[in-house]
C-alpha cells in the first residue's frame, strides 16, 4: 500500500506539473499527460538501471486503470449535459447525414489502405475500424479546454460522435466474433450469432437509456433537489458510474451510456450546478486517462511500423478534416466553423486502443499470425498517441485553417454563434 500510494502520488505531481508547463507555453494539457504517462511508465523509467530512479517508475495499477475508465465516463457525462434529447431528435437528420459521410470516407479509405498493407480482409476491416473511430474523450475535453462547447461547431462534433458510436458498438461485436472463432467457420458462426445476441441486448439497453432521457426527469430533479452539496455529487456520480458499470457488463460502452445520463440530467433545472460540482472530479481523472494511454505506451513497439504509422497519419488526416467540413455543412454551418469540425474530428483514441487489444485476442485465437496481430496493435497504439497530439494542436491553433476555408469557401451567414 505504501508503494502504490506513492505511485500515485508521483503520478499526480507530474500530471500537475506537465500541465503547468503546457497552460504556460500555451498549448493543450492532453499530449503533455500522454507523453508524461509514457516517459514515467515501466517502458521509459522503468528500463532505467540506476539507483532509486529505476524503481520509480509508476505501474498500471487497478486505481491508474479505473481511473481512466473514470476519466472517459466523467467526460462523457459532461459533453450528454450539452446535448438534450430534444435536439437530438430535431437534428436526427444531420446526423444521419453527417454521420455517414464520416463512414463512408474513414472507413473506406482504411478499408483500402488496410487492404493494400497487409493483403487479406480481416486486416483491413481492423485498420479501417482503427483509423474510422474518433476520440470522444479527447475532443470533449478539447472542446472543453478552448471553450467550444457552447458554440455551434459543437453540435456537428456530438452528432458525429455519438453515430460513430453506435456504430462502432455493432463493429466491435461482430468482429470479435471472427476474431476470436481462431478461424474456424464453424465456431466464427457460433460467436457471430452470439455476438448478434449481445447487440440485441445492446440496443434494448440504450433504448433503455432513451427512456431514462425522455421519462426520469421528474425523479432525476426531485434526486438531487438538495442544498447539500455532497448528496448531490454522491447521488449523480453513484447514479452515472453504475449505469456505466451495467452498460459495460451488457457490451455497451461507458461512454454511449455516461452520454445519456448526461442528457437525462440536462434536462433538470440543476444541470448547471451539477456541472459546477463535479467539473473537478471530471478534470482530476479525464487527466488520468489521459495519463494511462502514455503509460500502456512502448515506444520501442513503434521501430517496425514507424512508416506504416506515417503513411496512415498522411492519409487518414485529411479525410476527416474533409468529412468533418462536409458534416458541419450538412449542419449548415459556415466555412469557418466547418473547419473547426474537421480538426476535432481528427483525433483517435480509446476506441481505437480497444481494436488494437482484438486484434492480439484474434492472434491468440489463431484467427490472425500472431506476427500481424503484434504489428497491427504496435500500429494502433503509435497511431493513437500521434493522433492525439496532432488533433489536439490543430484544434489549438485553428485559425489559419479557419482563414484557408473562408478564403476558399466564403465566410457565410449560417450556424454562426459569438465565441
Amino acid at each position: 500500500m505504501a508503494d502504490l500510494l506513492l505511485e500515485i502520488g508521483i503520478m499526480f505531481a507530474a500530471i500537475a506539473a506537465s500541465g503547468a508547463v503546457a497552460r504556460r507555453i500555451g498549448q493543450s494539457v492532453i499530449p503533455f499527460y500522454i507523453l508524461t504517462g509514457m516517459l514515467l511508465g515501466e517502458f521509459v523509467l522503468g528500463r532505467v538501471d540506476l539507483p532509486v530512479v529505476g524503481w520509480m517508475f509508476v505501474a498500471e495499477s487497478a486505481f491508474v486503470a479505473l481511473g481512466a475508465e473514470l476519466g472517459i465516463v466523467f467526460l462523457l457525462f459532461f459533453l450528454g449535459l450539452e446535448f438534450n434529447l430534444a435536439r437530438l431528435l430535431d437534428r436526427r437528420g444531420a446526423i444521419g447525414t453527417a454521420g455517414t459521410i464520416d463512414l463512408g470516407i474513414n472507413f473506406g479509405a482504411g478499408l483500402v489502405l488496410g487492404w493494400l498493407v497487409f493483403g487479406s480482409a480481416l486486416p483491413a476491416v481492423l485498420v479501417a475500424g482503427i483509423v474510422y473511430i474518433s476520440s470522444s474523450a479527447v475532443i470533449t475535453k478539447s472542446l472543453i479546454d478552448l471553450g467550444w462547447i457552447a458554440n455551434a461547431e459543437s453540435e456537428p462534433l456530438l452528432g458525429t460522435l455519438v453515430y460513430e458510436d453506435f456504430f462502432i458498438a455493432v463493429y466491435l461485436a461482430v468482429v470479435s466474433a471472427l476474431l476470436l472463432g481462431g478461424g474456424d467457420v464453424g465456431a466464427a458462426a457460433v460467436n457471430v450469432g452470439a455476438a448478434a445476441v449481445d447487440v440485441g441486448v445492446a440496443i434494448g439497453f440504450i433504448l433503455v437509456l432513451l427512456g431514462l432521457v425522455a421519462l426520469g426527469t421528474g425523479p432525476l430533479t426531485r434526486l438531487v433537489e438538495t442544498t447539500n452539496h455532497e448528496s448531490v455529487v454522491l447521488r449523480t456520480v453513484g447514479i452515472l458510474v453504475s449505469i456505466a458499470g451495467i452498460a459495460l457488463a451488457l457490451g455497451v460502452s461507458e461512454a454511449v451510456a455516461a452520454f445519456f445520463v448526461g442528457m437525462a440530467f440536462s434536462s433538470t433545472d440543476h444541470a448547471h450546478r451539477i456541472e459546477e460540482l463535479l467539473e473537478p472530479l471530471r478534470d482530476a481523472f479525464a487527466a488520468v486517462f489521459f495519463f494511462w494511454i502514455g503509460l500502456v505506451t512502448d515506444p520501442l513497439l513503434f521501430g517496425g511500423v514507424i512508416a506504416l504509422i506515417a503513411l496512415t497519419v498522411a492519409v487518414t488526416t485529411p479525410t476527416k478534416l474533409v468529412s468533418g467540413f462536409l458534416g458541419g455543412r450538412a449542419f449548415g454551418l459556415d466555412a469557418r466553423r466547418s473547419a473547426r469540425v474537421g480538426l476535432g474530428m481528427t483525433t483517435r483514441g480509446e476506441f481505437s486502443l480497444i481494436i488494437a487489444s482484438l486484434a492480439m485476442s484474434g492472434g491468440e485465437a489463431g484467427a490472425l499470425d500472431p506476427v500481424l496481430a503484434g504489428t497491427i496493435n504496435a500500429f494502433a497504439v503509435g497511431y493513437v498517441l500521434v493522433m492525439a497530439i496532432l488533433g489536439t494542436t490543430l484544434m489549438g491553433h485553428s485559425t489559419p485553417f479557419e482563414r484557408l476555408a473562408v478564403s476558399l469557401f466564403g465566410e457565410g451567414s449560417t450556424g454562426t454563434v459569438p465565441e
